[in-house]
């Protein structure tokens, strides 16, 4: 239904008026019971699904990459359609309007998403008065700085996500990758990147020790566009600060090979869907190659069907995300991806 009634009738409508929209729906729909519905479509419930990562308890491995849920106002209502977890973010101390719009463009021939939002939020502690609620579904807590806050001073930005987070998450993800803050990609650079994390992961301890609890996991989202030579960089960071993974890949900048009008090609921001299939795969092979699967990873990008996913999984992911392919290809996706992976074990 979602494919041959709902999409036809939302891609007539801007991206983001729509993304507003659906979130409306949802929300609506499940306050008035329609939750028991969705679960009974798109959810699947089976322990062999159950995966075991950095500590935590998935009860899936299928996830919701950021971006979707930038400000915490769906977390629950979306675990109605089946998603093992479900990331946050990214958020910033201050709240911030983003890129002026239009910012967001679908390449329906590509099936691909171009966007340069500018992690445009509501702050995080808009996000943590939500986040207050009982969560129904493990939480990333996606972190970044402001567009006007300068790398030298970046770090304060994230230890400050970091803190007010660190009660209401299960999980850290640090985003220095995304296109389309000013000289943000700069921070994947080895010092900088080694000192931030470094610094987050002593902020990490005193946070444990001050509420007497666990410390949360971290893993660093790298870009796509990265060379061999600086995934090599990232290992050595990895290891050397004992994050406790990597999240590949968020969205490139390359725009190779599209089908779509150049009007749309050539509109800057980070391309997400189909064509980053192929790219996000090889660098998840290349990490779990080269560092022997010493850490875990999370696969994100271009996962439009259960073939997509398991790739990712067969090169070295230890979970996957969606995003692009949950707009393109609908809830029901999920329930194939966690299907094709119950098969794919027998």
């Amino acid at each position: 239904m979602y494919k041959s009634l709902i999409r036809p009738l939302f891609f007539l409508i801007d991206p983001e008026i729509v993304h507003h929209l659906s979130f409306k729906l949802i929300k609506f729909f499940s306050k008035i019971g329609f939750a028991p519905l969705f679960r009974s479509m798109y959810a699947l419930e089976d322990k062999r699904l159950e995966r075991e990562v950095f500590g935590l308890k998935f009860k899936n491995p299928v996830g919701l990459a950021a971006g979707f849920d930038k400000d915490a106002k769906l977390y629950n209502e979306l675990s109605h359609f089946g998603f093992g977890f479900i990331e946050i973010g990214t958020v910033t101390p201050k709240p911030q309007a983003g890129n002026p719009k239009k910012r967001l463009f679908r390449l329906k021939p590509d099936k691909a998403i171009i966007n340069r939002m500018g992690f445009n939020n509501g702050g995080v502690y808009d996000a943590v008065e939500r986040l207050k609620k009982d969560h129904k579904v493990l939480i990333g807590g996606n972190i970044g700085k402001n567009k006007l806050t300068p790398n030298e001073r970046a770090t304060k930005d994230y230890l400050i996500c970091f803190d007010a987070l660190f009660e209401h998450v299960d999980y850290f993800v640090v985003n220095v990758s995304s296109p389309n803050t000013p000289g943000l990609r700069e921070l994947q650079d080895k010092e900088p990147l080694a000192a931030l994390l470094s610094q987050l992961k002593v902020e990490n301890r005193k946070q444990a020790q001050k509420l007497n609890t666990k410390e949360k996991p971290i893993l660093l989202k790298i870009a796509p566009d990265l060379s061999n030579s600086q995934l090599l960089d990232i290992i050595w960071i990895v290891n050397q600060t004992a994050i406790d993974g990597v999240i590949a890949t968020n969205t490139t900048i390359e725009r190779d090979n599209l089908k779509s009008n150049a009007l749309l090609t050539e509109e800057k921001g980070g391309l997400s869907g189909q064509p980053l299939a192929k790219k996000s795969t090889e660098v998840i092979r290349f990490l779990a190659e080269r560092s022997n699967k010493s850490f875990p990873i999370i696969g994100v990008g271009g996962i439009h069907s259960a073939e997509d996913a398991l790739e990712k999984l067969a090169a070295g992911a230890d979970l996957v995300q969606l995003w692009t392919g949950f707009v393109y290809e609908g809830p029901g996706l999920i329930k194939r991806i966690n299907k094709a992976i119950l098969a794919n074990k027998q």
